[in-house]
């Protein structure tokens, strides 16, 4: 090997305590193997070096060489070469991955709010002794609550006298969230508010709407469909998608909660993906439309 490329590879495993030779970036990696370390890393720690071997061929050849490794992706921890992304996944599953990291895999617990009757009702749900609620957000932000003995590798955190169990991709994700327990009209069930969630059109059943009609903090409720439509039937609240609506909601906050129906729910979701792209952060469309508000909860709108 030429010895300014090893002298070069000395320096990038010398100076960083975790070092990823990848093909493409952190942020964009550019081969599912590579996507795969990442992905592992991210999950344990907050910060480490990659270096894009794609950027330079004498690199991309000086590693396999200098590793006597002949595939890339390749990490290297405190400077000793651990292996590639086949090899991190096995170690990741063992937990000896996070061993070798050691102090390194230093992750703050996240701030998590539990209203009283959240914090209540879970606590219920634990009853052997090293059970936690554990909460995974993934990827989509879709959150899932379960109760059960911890993964090893899981970072617990208590809050309000209640364990709740993440896994490491999880924790950022849950940072600033909070959980609260609504009751609805098929029983109890908990709410998520999660700030790092990106802008998406969410869903809400007709139970849901009828609920947050009666309560003191109305959403604005929109009807997409035609006025030939809106002169057969009608929800009670409901306002007509037009320019003068469209200029009340430009010049309002942009976090008041939306929820917009059509007949059945194929027009509306095009109309909140709408609502969404202009900054929109809290916007729903009605499952199953009106038809379903026809059906479940006020049975004299008439069905067409």
């Amino acid at each position: 090997m030429d010895t300014r490329v090893r002298a070069r590879i000395d320096r990038l495993v010398g100076d960083s305590p975790v070092v990823l030779f990848m093909k493409g970036s952190r942020g964009s990696p550019a081969c599912g193997f590579s996507a795969k370390a990442v992905q592992i890393l991210d999950s344990l720690l907050g910060d480490y070096e990659t270096v894009d071997v794609l950027s330079d061929a004498a690199l991309r050849e000086g590693i396999k060489a200098y590793s006597n490794w002949p595939t890339i992706p390749q990490l290297y921890v405190q400077g000793e070469f651990v292996g590639g992304s086949d090899i991190m996944a096995a170690l990741y599953e063992s937990g000896e991955l996070e061993e070798k990291l050691g102090p390194l895999v230093a992750v703050p617990g996240p701030e998590i709010t539990l209203s009283a009757a959240a914090a209540k009702e879970l606590a219920a749900a634990l009853e052997e002794p090293g059970e936690a609620v554990r909460l995974e957000i993934n990827a989509r932000f879709e959150h899932d609550l379960a109760v059960g003995i911890p993964d090893p590798r899981d970072l617990i955190v208590v809050v309000s006298g209640v364990r709740i169990a993440m896994n490491r991709a999880s924790v950022p994700r849950a940072d600033g969230i909070s959980i609260d327990l609504l009751q609805t009209p098929d029983g109890p069930a908990f709410k998520i508010d999660n700030p790092n969630e990106p802008p998406r059109v969410r869903r809400m059943t007709v139970r849901e709407l009828q609920q947050r009609m009666q309560g003191t903090s109305r959403p604005i409720l929109i009807d997409v469909r035609t006025p030939e439509e809106r002169a057969i039937a009608s929800i009670e609240g409901a306002r007509a998608f037009d320019e003068a609506l469209m200029q009340e909601l430009e010049s309002g906050a942009k976090d008041r909660p939306i929820v917009v129906h059509c007949h059945h729910g194929s027009r509306s979701q095009r109309a909140a993906e709408q609502l969404v792209a202009e900054g929109f952060r809290e916007v729903y469309n009605l499952t199953g439309g009106i038809d379903a508000w026809s059906l479940e909860v006020d049975p004299s709108v008439p069905r067409y």
